[in-house]
């Protein structure tokens, strides 16, 4: 989607969703609108130095961009980033995929942008931030968003914000324990909820299972539904052990809207189904929140880093006007 043609200036933020691929990037207006949208890759295959070049030259170009299109420039900057990020000091602490640590990300972006402010922020934290605000979660007061990807993480949602924790770990539901010395994780446990649930862990299932090294767990889904033994086993495995990390959760944090994202709620209904079921089959006292498939797809990452650019407009005013 291209920017209109405008008459007079146009107050907008720049979006940025640094993925270990590719980047996307937008100009947010201030009602969260994507007024213009681009792509590019990240480019990690050239190490960790380019692929930082590569963020800065791409914001540089978004705010040019926004200046000539909109009249002015942008007021600020949201970027968000994998791995394990301090948002408070700006800092991506690291990212096994792009190969960086403390690396001063944002005060690097506000003096590539002549000084505007810039939020950092963690990629699933910003896009379930977006999805709470105007994606599935809208209008709940609690919420946890969980995308089913390469490995699985959260957000935790209260009041229109994601709860980061003490150290920046809060909601990482993917290493809660499900299997009790099952395979090992990389984060150096046995039996974490991501070597069972993710759509990664389905996949080598399934590829196991099939004898085809390219199968995935799209190919698993659509066995399951011609009614294959083996694909209807390898996804209950993982729907039981989804099921039991996801009651764990709603057991410690109550929300009311349970949004599934990632590669592997694009199963839909095969996914929703059992889910939704083995869910209700488990919980005791508790109460059933809503399941929910998240609803922004890959624009939630934008979407949310101008949210987090237009927060911090809205804490300075807030802070500037405060005697």
């Amino acid at each position: 989607m291209g920017a209109q043609d405008t008459l007079s200036p146009v107050r907008h933020v720049i979006a940025l969703d640094v993925g270990g691929t590719g980047m996307k990037a937008a100009l947010a207006g201030a009602g969260g609108e994507l007024l213009h949208q681009a792509r590019r890759a990240t480019g990690r295959a050239r190490g960790p130095e380019a692929v930082v070049e590569g963020i800065l030259d791409f914001a540089a170009e978004l705010r040019a961009y926004g200046e000539e299109r909109f009249g002015e420039p942008a007021a600020a900057a949201g970027v968000a980033v994998p791995g394990i990020v301090d948002a408070a000091r700006g800092i991506a602490v690291y990212a096994a995929n792009l190969g960086w640590r403390d690396l001063p990300l944002r005060d690097l972006l506000a003096e590539r942008l002549d000084g505007i402010p810039v939020a950092l922020g963690h990629d699933v934290r910003t896009g379930g931030l977006a999805e709470g605000r105007v994606g599935a979660g809208r209008g709940a007061d609690r919420f946890l968003f969980v995308p089913l990807g390469t490995g699985i993480a959260g957000a935790i949602g209260i009041d229109g914000r994601v709860e980061a924790g003490a150290h920046g770990f809060a909601g990482e539901i993917g290493h809660v324990v499900v299997r009790p010395g099952g395979a090992p994780c990389p984060c150096g446990q046995h039996g974490c909820l991501e070597r069972y649930a993710s759509a990664a862990a389905v996949s080598e299932a399934w590829a196991a299972a099939c004898g085809d090294p390219d199968a995935d767990a799209a190919d698993c889904a659509k066995a399951v539904l011609s009614g294959d033994p083996d694909a209807v086993r390898v996804w209950r495995s993982a729907v039981d052990a989804l099921a039991d990390g996801l009651v764990t959760a709603l057991t410690l944090l109550d929300p009311r809207t349970l949004i599934i994202g990632g590669g592997l709620a694009e199963a839909g209904e095969t996914l929703f189904t059992p889910l939704r079921a083995a869910v209700r089959q488990r919980v005791t006292f508790q109460k059933l929140p809503s399941i929910v498939p998240a609803a922004l797809g890959d624009t939630a990452g934008c979407l949310g880093a101008g949210l987090l650019a237009w927060d911090l407009l809205d804490n300075t005013d807030r802070t500037e006007v405060t005697p």
